[in-house]
């Protein structure tokens, strides 16, 4: 008997060459009827047997494309209309709903052969298909389709038209189809000529990046500014542009078992690698027995153990390294620090053209642009550091409405968010909120995502601090749009932001670590022990307020926190004590620093987790002025040794009290014990002060479950030992991010999660 049913699915199905996916099985089940892609996901109306029909159902729910991601699948029997054929129909766009946004997806090894074989793609650097491609960066609105995208102004020759209306065709349908005849072109601008051959634009570009040349290579969502990874010279020049001083490089390596003789690469951390997301994976370098052939230019990574790695992912990258000598290259974000990626020929042009010797440009325009996205795989669980490429616009999906909802994030690495029904759709990796580039980048990406995801606002969310653009932007949406403005405290939005990443509602034990964030009291706050949920948080305690010297001048000479802390700990007696790094401070002026102190001058008091570990860093001799954001944390936890468990000793009362600590460290020094060892007993002491004070809050409370969020648990050593410390334990259930990155660009999730129960609760 021939029965009907109509099928919607909702979730990441569009983009990702779902619909003759959908086309192929109805052919293979002898199915009837019709597939169309819609705002709001794919619908299908299927005609066939009752046993082909499940078994139609079945095939759907479990092959569907790698990128695709289906979140819900609706079947409905409805009559039979006795259709003849199965038929792909037009999208339709007839309501304010929205299905998924694929995002960008790594070249696919099909594409890959056809750039060989295939006459009309032969070594074309754009070649893509329904499985792999430019996504998220082209897309202007939905549904998906040619007219959408910046494709548009590229009318398809005989032989692509054919291949993107043939439904057998791997590029039926793929919106980006083009090849050597009708797609986008490069041009290279080097030494006042402009070249437009892209096989002599190859050679030109691995000639120049051979002989140490530095270059701007127009990349998928934004411009690559690129280097020989060996050469010391090109790294330190590539700095000098840049005006980035110490912040590591990240590498893109030839393949992978290229890159296995300068990393070591775990089962995990290699299948993160080669996901179609291809994101920088953090890898431990090799050991110091390395052969010499197979080092990275010290100034690439700047005495950090680790390495930032990235595998090729362009047809463009796979098409440079079939030519170049060099199997790696640095491949940085092409912008000066702390401004956004560049994105467009003509600011490209103007900003790098006399700094680099060579760009690299297309006439596609980028229309979202995006960062390639880091990841740190820790205990074989990938942890997304930042959020950007192959992950955006991916939602995270709650059990509760957030419709109309916008989370306007933090200050630093920042990410917004904004409510639709019951997803989240956070934004790629803004950055820091300081300069008004950035700033720009921040609203401009804003209101596409207003457009691209059709909200229609109910309210606006912010941090606590009022002097963040990001608060100061919600303050003047909410006046001019007439909507309530709600303040959310910094860490209570961290914890909440791992409870909605995991599927909590109930009351939990929070850790919220970082560096900074104002607090209810007025101070700054970053080391919170809290009993919330989405309505409110208790603060249980803390570690005990250090001041701050020179306010934020401390995160740039973090020399300022150690002497902070000596002073709290020891008064003026630690000046005549025998500690080392006091030696290199000479030419500053530690007494201004206690005078500063002694009369509350611009000290702020903190309880930062992040200071803890500047002080720490200086203290030990590692790091006493920093040149990027977490870099004498960054060094403290490159400097550990393996295979020490000691630790020291602390005071676990109202707060939490480091002075015993500070006095055995202090002895350590004189002992002479290593840096490595130092480091490690200090990271000891903070795991071990998390996993027993949770578990007093747990024993006094009666809950069971406890949460891990913010910039500190991005260490990867402390977050390995306390999940392993807590899985041993068993009796406390513990939470970390994954798919949310822990530090402040996941913060913006938690502004949402808070304001939507408290807003819904209140309205």
């Amino acid at each position: 008997m021939k029965e009907a049913v109509e099928i919607h699915i909702k979730g990441l199905v569009q983009g990702v060459g779902f619909r003759p996916f959908v086309y192929r099985f109805a052919k293979k089940y002898e199915i009837t009827g019709w597939v169309e892609n819609s705002n709001n996901g794919v619908k299908i109306c299927a005609e066939g047997k009752r046993t082909n029909l499940i078994l139609f159902s079945e095939a759907l729910h479990n092959q569907s494309p790698e990128a695709s991601k289906i979140e819900s699948f609706h079947s409905n029997q409805v009559s039979i209309q006795n259709f003849t054929d199965f038929n792909i129909k037009k999208s339709e766009n007839t309501s304010n709903e929205i299905t998924g946004i694929c995002p960008d997806i790594a070249v696919c090894e099909d594409c890959l052969e056809d750039i060989k074989t295939q006459e009309n793609r032969i070594s074309y650097p754009f070649t893509n298909c329904t499985n792999c491609g430019p996504r998220f960066t082209i897309i202007m609105d939905l549904p998906y389709d040619r007219s959408s995208t910046s494709m548009k102004v590229f009318e398809m020759c005989e032989f692509c038209s054919n291949e993107y209306n043939n439904v057998l065709n791997r590029r039926f349908h793929a919106q980006p189809v083009a090849c050597n005849h009708c797609g986008p072109t490069f041009q290279f601008i080097s030494k006042g000529k402009t070249h437009l051959n892209f096989d002599e634009i190859l050679k030109q570009i691995c000639n120049e990046i051979e002989s140490g040349k530095i270059l701007a290579i127009k990349g998928l969502g934004g411009f690559h500014l690129m280097c020989n990874a060996l050469n010391e010279s090109s790294v330190k020049r590539l700095r000098e542009i840049k005006k980035r001083d110490g912040k590591p490089f990240a590498v893109m390596f030839r393949d992978l078992e290229v890159l296995e003789k300068y990393a070591e690469v775990n089962e995990s951390e290699q299948k993160t690698l080669l996901s179609w997301q291809r994101p920088i994976v953090l890898l431990n370098k090799k050991g110091l027995n390395v052969s010499s052939e197979y080092k990275i230019a010290s100034g690439v990574c700047n005495e950090i153990n680790t390495i930032g790695a990235f595998l090729p992912y362009l047809p463009f990258h796979h098409l440079l390294f079939s030519q170049l000598k060099l199997d790696s290259v640095v491949l940085t974000s092409g912008n000066i620090t702390d401004e956004p990626i560049v994105i467009s020929n003509d600011e490209a042009l103007e900003k790098f053209e006399g700094l680099v010797d060579g760009i690299l440009i297309y006439n596609r325009d980028i229309y979202n642009r995006t960062d390639d996205s880091v990841v740190s795989v820790v205990n074989n669980e990938p942890r997304l550091i930042r959020r950007s490429r192959g992950y955006v616009p991916s939602p995270v999906n709650l059990k509760f409405d957030v419709d109309g909802i916008l989370a306007t994030g933090a200050e630093l690495a920042n990410c917004f968010a904004v409510g639709k029904e019951s997803k989240a759709f956070l934004s790629q990796h803004i950055g820091d909120l300081k300069n008004m580039e950035t700033f720009e980048f921040y609203q401009e990406t804003f209101y596409k995502y207003l457009k691209l995801f059709r909200i229609e606002p109910v309210c606006i969310v912010s941090d606590l601090h009022p002097d963040y653009f990001s608060s100061q932007f919600a303050e003047q949406y909410s006046i001019v749009n007439g909507i309530p403005h709600i303040k959310i405290q910094h860490h209570h939005a961290h914890i909440a932001s791992c409870m909605a990443e995991n599927g909590l509602d109930e009351k939990v034990i929070g850790v919220a670590f970082d560096g900074t964030g104002l607090g209810t009291d007025g101070n700054i706050w970053g080391s919170e022990f809290m009993v919330c949920d989405y309505q409110s948080f208790k603060r249980y305690t803390h570690f005990e307020y250090l001041p701050l010297p020179g306010g934020d001048k401390s995160n740039e000479q973090p020399w300022r926190i150690a002497v902070s802390m000596l002073y709290q700990y020891f008064g003026k007696d630690f000046i005549n004590m025998e500690i080392p790094f006091l030696d290199k401070l000479k030419g500053e002026n530690i007494s201004l620093i206690m005078q500063m102190i002694d009369k509350k001058l611009n000290c702020p008091l903190s309880s930062g987790t992040g200071r803890l570990f500047d002080g720490m860093a200086s203290i030990l001799n590692i790091c006493a002025h920093s040149t990027y954001h977490a870099e004498a944390p960054m060094r403290l936890e490159s400097a550990i040794a393996n295979n020490c468990k000691a630790f020291y000793p602390y005071l676990l009362d109202v707060t939490i009290s480091f002075k015993p600590m500070i006095v055995e460290v202090l002895e350590d020094l004189k002992n002479k014990l290593e840096v490595g060892k130092l480091s490690a007993k200090f990271h000891n002491t903070i795991i071990n002060c998390i996993f027993e004070t949770v578990v007093k809050i747990s024993e006094e409370s009666g809950i069971k479950k406890a949460v891990l969020s913010g910039g500190v648990f991005q260490n990867k050593y402390i977050l390995e030992n306390l999940e392993n410390k807590f899985r041993k334990y068993q009796k406390i259930e513990l939470f970390t991010h994954k798919s949310i990155p822990a530090g402040d660009g996941g913060i913006a999730l938690g502004q949402l999660a808070i304001a939507a129960n408290q807003f819904r609760h209140h309205a």
